[in-house]
């Protein structure tokens, strides 16, 4: 079950001890001396600092030594201090001062551990990890010259609780972690190491440098995962249960990603493709050369210097052209036509020369030409050759070989025929007319006729009438 410390105790006997060794008027006047031998070894690296970074810059020095320099910069700042409260000490500590230096002297102990550390570290590439250890380091190494290293781990390790015979506290998951930490990285370097050998190998293929490297790389994670959790003091066998149905969760969850990882195994392998191998995917249309299998994806490199990192289970799922494999000699077929006045015999015959133009295409097979069929507008023939660098290019060869061709059938005067169009345009009489149309009767609408049929009989003739009378007056005049 759950412990918990006596808090209550332990605060007060803090207070004593601060009471006792810090509430004093000689720490008070070591307290400004620690502070003025700061300020001014902060002054000492600010002035020295711009030529030190010019020195560094403009020596003649490899690139990983010029980063341990600047690195290394960073600590004049504190070798200053140090310096100075070395100075500040010895004059203190004198019978003319008499001060107790006793603060002064552990603050020296631990800034002289920072600088040694951070200086023993600098092999470290990667910044975070160079940081993690020296601050790890630095302040076990600060708690012991204090001499309180023993009452932090019996602090530290007071906070727990109890699952049965397993006791975990914060102790132990602070030692699980450095450790965890610090058997990974090691695993990492030394798998790092062990790949650069392997690469070097010249008596193993490519795949296999790959594969063996990734071997390597796993089974030391793998290992360094085991020690690190187990030497944290905790056992394995009582998450037997809970760690299978995270595994069942976690296998249905990370399911491609296993997939790639074994689809990536398995191409190593059965060499069916190795590094620096030209293929094209059908699928997608890429093409490009192999430029690092990954436990994950495999990087692929166009002609256009882009970078395509496809899932190893396409490989295996998909057709693949891999033109590299095996003989690397391939052929390519360039496809023209001539006009029918040609002389399709010597068409076969420059042409075949115009193929071996190029550096590229291969003397042996020889290019073949051949007449494929009998066009609309022209004789269309198929010219054949073959290369054997395919990760220099295809289409550049090609569009050397066209060249090529078009050179030659202008030395010969066989021409390329293109389709015409015939435009005929014809001429309107304009003497002829056209005759007219009769003109349509307009139909009644029903409104006229709904007025029509109001009208009575006798409105009819009265204006029949009166339509007579008005033609014979104007008859008369």
């Amino acid at each position: 079950m759950f412990k918990a410390p006596d808090l209550i105790a332990l605060s007060n006997k803090l207070i004593a001890w601060f009471e006792e060794y810090i509430w004093t008027i000689d720490v008070l006047y070591e307290g400004l001396i620690i502070l003025v031998s700061f300020v001014l070894g902060s002054i000492v690296y600010r002035f020295s600092k711009p030529h030190i970074a010019e020195a560094i810059d403009n020596s003649k020095v490899p690139i990983r030594v010029k980063r341990i320099l600047n690195n290394l910069k960073k600590l004049i700042m504190p070798s200053a201090t140090l310096c100075i409260m070395f100075i500040a000490a010895i004059v203190g500590g004198s019978e003319l001062v008499g001060i107790d230096v006793s603060f002064i002297q552990g603050v020296m102990k631990v800034l002289f551990a920072w600088v040694v550390i951070r200086a023993a570290v600098q092999f470290i590439a990667n910044n975070l990890v160079r940081n993690i250890f020296a601050v790890s380091i630095w302040i076990i190494a600060a708690l012991s010259i204090f001499g309180i290293l023993d009452e932090t781990t019996a602090t530290l390790d007071a906070f727990g609780f109890s699952l049965g015979k397993f006791r975990l506290s914060a102790l132990a998951v602070i030692k699980g972690m450095l450790s965890l930490f610090i058997l990974l990285y090691l695993a990492s370097f030394v798998s790092t190491f062990a790949e650069r050998r392997v690469l070097r190998s010249k008596s193993l293929t490519r795949s296999s440098q790959v594969l063996i490297a990734k071997i390597i790389r796993i089974t030391l994670i793998v290992f360094a995962l085991l020690i690190g959790v187990t030497s944290a003091g905790i056992d394995l066998s009582i998450f037997t249960v809970f760690s299978g149905a995270v595994g069942l969760g976690v296998g249905f969850g990370l399911q491609k990603v296993v997939s790639n990882l074994f689809s990536g195994l398995l191409l190593l392998m059965d060499k069916s493709i190795e590094p620096g191998d030209v293929i094209e995917l059908e699928n997608s249309g890429t093409f490009g050369w192999v430029h690092h299998m990954g436990a994950r994806f495999t990087e692929i490199i166009t002609r256009d210097n882009k970078s395509y990192l496809i899932p190893n289970e396409e490989f295996i799922t998909q057709n693949v052209v891999n033109w590299s494999h095996g003989d690397k000699q391939i052929r390519l077929d360039v496809d023209f036509g001539v006009h029918y006045e040609s002389d399709p015999h010597e068409v076969i015959r420059v042409s075949k020369e115009a193929a071996k133009r190029p550096e590229r295409v291969s003397d042996t097979p020889a290019p073949v030409c051949w007449i494929t069929e009998f066009g609309d507008s022209s004789i269309n023939f198929s010219l054949r050759f073959w290369i054997k660098d395919a990760e220099a290019g295809v289409s550049n060869v090609k569009g050397q070989v066209l060249l090529a061709l078009w050179d030659t059938f202008k030395e010969h005067d066989i021409q390329i025929p293109y389709p015409h169009r015939e435009v005929f345009v014809h001429k309107v009489d304009d003497t002829k007319t056209p005759p007219k149309k009769p003109k349509k009767t307009k139909k009644p609408e029903p409104e006229d006729i709904e007025q029509d049929e109001q009208n009575p009989v006798e409105d009819r003739i009265e204006e029949m009438e009166k339509e007579k009378e008005r033609n014979k007056a104007s008859k008369n005049l």
